[in-house]
């Protein structure tokens, strides 16, 4: 009897470290999206590139996998890197953990990446049983073939429209759009695929769980939490909720006016809730652990042309016209890498940029270059998270008895160490705050 005492004794134990979260309030979840090994020239990010960050982070999200518009299923959206001869990093990335044996590496599908004209298919996926066994079958199989540690759900939902709001008759006006409906996507489904979603998400993590798979959530910016999680009920089958708190003002939703994209706090006159802080009381007041809830950091910096019309003090809100030029590396007007971006604020970089730190380690910093009215040649105005805005989420996070933080991603990082020395500055600086 006294054998069998210590056999039961000896079970709970193992079951209790099983479940444990050895990185409750600690994650440092990093994410690479693999497209950017695409890249030409100095922007391409290889696997050693990714490798030299994984001693900072917790759990690595390899992205992204999407879902098959006619079965259902989740699959690779880039076979060449991910299955192909020569590449196969759904093999390759998870062979990280041979380096960094503590490392999670975790599958991501979604973020954004699936075409936007075929993102109906993650509304329609969550409406019969069918259809969302369909997709658990070929989760388990991508995991069962490939050695990732689990699966991140960065769900395509569709995102609300823009929101403005200054003055008290705009904020009563926004009020009046937020009660009766209008200025947003209407879903005449929503509660339809938000109970879907909840179920599929407990099917999947009831077939995850023997396997000691791992699930977890990524916010996507601009996804009504509202509308399309049901917090409660989700929180008990996640490992943690991965809150994208940024982009909030971006160049293709905002053209014509300029403002900080990832604030912690509320900027007077500003969207109330188009902050971290909002995002993460949301969580938290509707039933998720603190320790499940993890803050997004973007590596990225979002840009806007400053033409004659724009003020020259560089304050925001700042009127503009559209996105700025783009960089050597990104490629894409309207985004900066934050190498790039760190590459125009030295005295003798070519198109150098004046910064404006944050004080109040509220907003976030910006720079920029104003309209020259003698070459009338366009200025910018660039948003961004620097290494103290980081290290300042990074002291929300723990502050607040969070998760941890989650970097948007290691290709959009320092990954050269070309303006500090150090690879990777946004990921160290947060790292160390926790």
């Amino acid at each position: 009897m006294k054998l069998i005492y210590l056999a039961l004794i000896a079970a709970f134990v193992i079951n209790l470290g099983a479940t444990l979260d050895p990185h409750e309030h600690n994650k440092v979840v990093c994410y690479w999206n693999s497209t950017s090994y695409q890249r030409s020239g100095p922007g391409q990010v290889k696997l050693e590139d990714v490798s030299q960050a994984l001693g900072f982070c917790t759990h690595l999200i390899y992205g992204f996998a999407g879902v098959d518009p006619v079965s259902f299923e989740a699959i690779s959206l880039n076979p060449t890197l991910d299955t192909g001869a020569g590449h196969a990093f759904f093999r390759l990335v998870p062979q990280f953990k041979r380096n960094y044996p503590d490392l999670k590496v975790l599958l991501s599908i979604g973020g954004n990446a699936d075409p936007y004209e075929e993102t109906h298919k993650y509304l329609v996926l969550t409406e019969t049983p069918e259809a969302r066994t369909k997709f658990i079958n070929s989760v388990v199989r991508l995991l069962s073939e490939y050695d990732f540690d689990g699966v991140d759900l960065a769900w395509q939902f569709p995102t609300v429209k823009v929101k403005k709001d200054s003055g008290a008759l705009k904020k009563f006006w926004h009020g009046v759009k937020k009660v009766f409906g209008y200025g947003k996507f209407k879903d005449e489904k929503e509660e339809e695929h938000r109970t879907g979603f909840t179920n599929l998400v407990r099917d999947l993590k009831t077939q995850l769980r023997p396997k000691n798979k791992a699930l977890t959530l990524t916010i996507l910016p601009h996804v009504n939490a509202s509308v399309y999680y049901e917090a409660r009920l989700l929180a008990p089958n996640i490992e943690a909720v991965h809150l994208l708190a940024f982009d909030q003002n971006t160049p293709e939703r905002n053209a014509k006016e300029a403002d900080y994209t990832a604030p912690i706090y509320e900027s007077y006159g500003r969207v109330p809730d188009d902050n971290v802080d909002a995002s993460v009381r949301y969580w938290l007041e509707h039933g998720t652990p603190g320790g499940k809830v993890v803050v997004g950091i973007p590596t990225f910096a979002r840009t806007w042309k400053l033409t004659s019309d724009s003020q020259i003090s560089g304050v925001p809100p700042i009127v503009t016209d559209g996105p700025g030029l783009q960089g050597p590396l990104t490629e894409t007007p309207g985004i900066l890498s934050y190498g790039e971006v760190c590459a125009r604020l030295t005295e003798s970089a070519v198109g150098r940029v004046r910064p404006v730190k944050d004080p109040s380690k509220k907003y976030g910093s910006y720079a920029y270059q104003s309209y020259n009215p003698d070459t009338q040649v366009d200025g910018i105005w660039i948003s961004y998270d620097d290494t103290d805005t980081a290290g300042n989420k990074a002291s929300y996070a723990k502050a607040k008895g969070l998760g941890g933080i989650a970097i948007w991603d290691l290709s959009t990082d320092d990954y050269r160490g070309t303006c500090s020395g150090e690879k990777f500055p946004l990921v160290r600086a947060a790292k160390f705050k926790l």
